[in-house]
């Protein structure tokens, strides 16, 4: 493969000294995403990109075959609010879905939202919605170019027409309405500067009150804590509308502080509950002064308790159990027909399990499969409930739930032009380098052979307790027609086996998680999966960091590498936007012994001159406020300064578009196009099992 010339990279002067560590930062310039030399060079790298890209005959092929795979009616599960019921829906390949309503049982839909016709390139997208209990108002929330920043309105559902409400700066928040409609709880931040819209650090979330009909001026300040700047606030209404429950965040650490206070006196306190971030306590509803609550307190995989917050005082919570903990984590709890569904992962595949409000198990929910299954919201009166099923050879499909009989029946089920049984999925455990069992799972066509030479796309993300599972998409059913294998690993930092899996990959331990990859990796070629050569790895955000770490580490292990919207520069990711709240899962370059383990594995700090590095395409989004650009940029700029050999490495920078939430199908399909495209090229995939695609 030809060596390309990239374009030359200013280098600067600029060093800082950390705890007695001189360490360089020639590319600080490159944080500035608005000056005018960032933008040049922005412009310099997406064409070189793009002469590698456009001569792949291939690439055209796979973008015609997933425009035709995502041309496909797409549902979401229907909710209830009064009499309406609200669902989103996409005729195909809309580039953002459709928000309808059907105003009375049996009456015909009618769109509520559509944000389509915001903007002509799909870039405005829905960020939230809040439909007030009687279903007469909702508020809605929008994203300019996938921004974090969000600007919400109200809606009338009767008449369609939207009020003069206004609301903005806020930012990883909802509304929630007052049990009778007249007004909701956000949390925004202060208005930034101008210049740190895109990338200044946001402190100091604060609660608010909206009535309806009034200006943003007049919002009252429900909460704040001017002494802690790292605290987030999100708060809701209980389901009776007597009490605002807030819960307390500390970064991203799922340990949370739970307040309340009640509505029904005007003048009540904040009352603060939980006041220690000792544990997590994920609120599911109440019955008067009796309070539900998810929690891992003394519990790592989490169980059901109940809390009399009327006996509760500085001597204990009074906890009682209700559920206790099972053998699998307890992902999530909800509250629905007077019945407690509670979603467990045994091995990252779905298990839903219902209770009576006392803890006694009724049934479990027979699921069409192995998969992923997610929903069972609604209303404490409701008879009914919904749920989505998903596995990796299975498109999404809604169920309609009876509450009464334990009854699913198939409410859509969409319909994709592929054949489900020529794929296999298979569940494998492996050893990590400390011994340490991890979960993959890796689906290909059937009749696949076993002989090293399989092109191999190996997924990992491993942080923030976020769990993976199975879940169907078009773009890796198109990667898995071509020939290729789709193996997703469940790492440890992740969520599938409880808290203490989470914390096993975090802060000084998180080496664990690459190392997690790596055996990943090394386990799929041992077993003649793929080689080398053939050997791709991607993720995204956290993802990107596990994809920047694992090649820089085991270089000649991976033939590509697909890092994206990654945190990359590990010694000064909390110094923008919310990065701050990352801390609570990465450490901080600040204390001397987390930036000694930042330092180790900073995919930036760990590119080394002369070493010949898998073939790399970085991606990102010019708009991205969540993980800023400069990520990427700088860490593009130093591995193709420093990389031997001819192996591409080049960097993709989406223009109006952030961290990939709310991004327009178009956009989907031209990146995940440019992807394959590469990943084809560079793993010498054959020209005829991707131009059998066309017969497909």
């Amino acid at each position: 493969m030809k060596a390309l010339k990239y374009p030359s990279t200013r280098r600067g002067d600029q060093t800082d000294d950390y705890h007695g560590t001189i360490v360089a930062d020639p590319y600080r310039w490159l944080e500035d995403d608005m000056s005018a030399e960032t933008a040049a060079w922005v412009g310099e790298q997406n064409a070189v990109t793009q002469q590698f890209l456009a001569p792949i005959a291939d690439r055209k092929i796979i973008n015609e075959h997933l425009t035709r795979l995502w041309n496909y009616e797409k549902y979401g599960s229907p909710f209830k609010y009064g009499d309406r019921t609200f669902f989103y829906k996409n005729s195909g390949l809309q580039n953002q879905y459709v928000l309808y309503v059907i105003d009375t049982p049996g009456a015909e839909p009618r769109v509520l939202m559509d944000p389509n016709t915001l903007s002509a390139d799909g870039t405005i997208s829905l960020a939230g919605i809040s439909i007030s209990k009687d279903g007469k108002y909702m508020a809605y929330g929008l994203s300019e170019s996938g921004s974090d920043w969000n600007e919400w309105r109200v809606r009338d559902i009767g008449t369609g027409e939207d009020l003069a409400d206004h609301i903005k700066w806020v930012k990883f928040s909802a509304a929630r309405w007052l049990k009778d409609g007249t007004g909701f709880f956000y949390s925004r931040f202060d208005e930034p500067k101008a210049d740190d819209v895109l990338k200044g650090s946001n402190f100091y979330q604060k609660l608010y009150f909206h009535k309806l009909g009034t200006a943003q001026k007049d919002d009252v300040l429900v909460y704040d804590r001017p002494d802690e700047k790292l605290w987030g606030f999100g708060g809701f209404v209980t389901e009776d509308g007597r009490y605002l429950c807030i819960s307390v965040s500390f970064g991203t650490s799922p340990k949370n502080r739970f307040f309340y206070k009640d509505l029904t006196k005007p003048d009540s306190p904040v009352i603060r509950l939980i006041d220690n971030f000792d544990a997590s306590y994920g609120f599911i509803g109440n019955d008067g002064t009796t309070f539900w609550f998810v929690t891992d307190k003394n519990s790592p995989l989490r169980r059901v308790v109940a809390i009399d917050i009327a006996k509760s005082s500085d001597a204990g919570l009074g906890e009682v159990e209700v559920i206790p903990e099972a053998k699998e984590t307890l992902e999530d709890v909800s509250l629905v027909g007077n019945r407690f569904f509670l979603s467990y992962l045994k091995d990252a595949q779905s298990l839903i399990r219902e209770y009576t409000l006392e803890g006694q198990h009724i049934r479990d929910v027979q699921l069409p499969g192995i998969g992923s299954a997610g929903g069972f919201g609604g209303l404490r009166e409701d008879t009914e409930t919904y749920y989505s099923f998903t596995s990796y050879a299975t498109p999404a499909t809604i169920y309609h739930y009876d509450i009464a009989t334990g009854k699913s029946t198939v409410h859509f089920q969409p319909k994709v032009a592929f054949d489900p049984s020529k794929f296999v999925t298979k569940q494998v455990f492996y050893k990590s380098k400390d011994g340490t069992s991890i979960p993959m799972f890796i689906t290909y066509r059937k009749g696949l052979k076993r002989n090293g030479q399989n092109a191999t796309y190996l997924y990992g993300y491993g942080g923030f307790g976020i769990s993976l599972g199975p879940s169907f998409s078009v773009n890796m059913l198109t990667w898995m027609e071509m020939g290729g294998i789709f193996a997703e690993a469940c790492l440890r930092g992740g969520g599938e086996y409880g808290e203490a899996w989470h914390e096993a990959g975090t802060k000084l331990k998180k080496q664990n998680v690459f190392d997690d990859f790596i055996a990943a990796a090394e386990w799929l070629i041992d077993n003649k999966y793929t080689s080398s050569k053939k050997l791709a790895i991607g993720g995204g955000s956290n993802g990107g960091l596990l994809v920047g770490a694992c090649m820089t580490q085991r270089p000649e292990l991976f033939a590509a590498a697909v890092p994206a919207v990654g945190v990359l520069d590990m010694l000064r990711f909390h110094k923008f936007t919310i990065g701050h709240a990352w801390t609570s899962d990465y450490g901080s370059s600040d204390n001397a012994d987390e930036f000694k383990a930042l330092y180790a594995y900073s995919p930036l700090h760990n590119l080394k001159q002369g070493v010949s590095y898998p073939a790399t395409l970085v991606m990102t989004g010019d708009h991205d406020d969540r993980v800023v650009p400069a990520h990427s940029f700088k860490f593009a700029a130093e591995l193709q300064r420093v990389h031997k050999g001819a192996n591409p490495v080049l960097i993709r920078i989406e223009q109006k578009a952030g961290h990939g939430a709310g991004k327009p199908t178009a956009k989907v399909i031209e990146e995940s196009s440019d992807k394959w495209g590469f990943l084809t090229k560079v793993l010498d995939i054959p020209a005829r099992k991707i131009r059998q695609l066309r017969a497909r």
